[in-house]
């Protein structure tokens, strides 16, 4: 399987973590992990290599000119390299059909397998949207006159890079960014879901984005169904969204523990 990352030096602990978790809970399958960066340190992605390597997996980095998306906004925690994802087709290698894009601030917490075969046929990309009312009122409100139906999460993308090399042009995407930065509050998802909401297939967010944030709230609007027995059993990306991060001292919620139990696997690993 194919593996997308996009990340700046601040997010390489993270990583770790990310990666320790979908190592851990896919013992049995084989990752080519592309790191698309334009910053990061020479000593630090032999860091990262010698970390994946360690577990028998490949990693290919592509660095590309700092110029990319150089005047494009950079707001709250978000660093240029959000942006990249966006043209990793034009990166990534030609004959790659499809990869799954993942952010740092994630735990993959049961098989992928299911998820990455996804059918896409005609569809730019699979993701999932935060089914919340007040989010989603907000970003129509924010992102009109773009009639956006649904607001996904670019946290995790399965992209169909084939078509994205037919249908997504670099210039659309450079000229919606100086036509609407004043809008863009979370730039990158802005984009995919202005430009191709209407191009993504949804898929159920409870398993495959679940934003940790709203664990009561995913219990009551599924009647108790979706305890922490199911997540654990069923759910696959367990995403830490929002400006509050699980590896940062102040942090509180309801997977915080779980949370530095992959990171102090991480560390031990790494150290060794």
């Amino acid at each position: 399987m194919n593996l997308l990352v996009t990340l700046d030096s601040k997010y390489i602990r993270p990583l770790k973590v990310m990666l320790t978790s979908l190592f851990m809970n896919n013992p049995d399958e084989h990752f080519n992990i592309y790191l698309i960066h334009s910053r990061i340190k020479d000593d630090e992605i032999a860091d990262i290599e010698r970390f994946i390597e360690k577990h028998r997996q490949k990693l290919s980095v592509i660095k590309i000119d700092n110029s990319y998306f150089q005047n494009a906004p950079e707001v709250f925690h978000y660093p240029k390299e959000m942006y990249y994802r966006l043209l990793a087709f034009k990166f990534l290698p030609q004959e790659l059909d499809r990869i799954l894009y993942l952010d740092p601030d994630i735990l993959v917490i049961n098989p992928v397998r299911e998820f990455y075969n996804t059918k896409l046929d005609g569809y730019l990309y699979a993701a999932a949207y935060h089914d919340i009312l007040a989010v989603k009122k907000i970003n129509r409100i924010r992102l009109y006159p773009y009639k956006i139906e649904a607001y996904f999460n670019s946290g995790v993308l399965l992209m169909n890079l084939e078509l994205q090399r037919k249908h997504v042009d670099e210039e659309t995407i450079y000229s919606f960014v100086e036509k609407n930065r004043s809008k863009l509050i979370m730039p990158d998802q802005d984009i995919i879901n202005a430009l191709y909401s209407k191009q993504i297939k949804c898929v159920d967010e409870k398993l495959y984005n679940y934003d940790t944030r709203y664990y009561k709230y995913y219990k009551a609007i599924t009647n108790n169904a979706c305890d922490m027995d199911y997540i654990m059993k069923n759910t696959v990306f367990l995403h830490f969204c929002g400006r509050k991060k699980p590896w940062h001292k102040n942090y509180s919620g309801k997977f915080h523990s779980l949370y530095k139990q992959y990171e102090k696997w991480a560390i031990t690993d790494a150290a060794t």
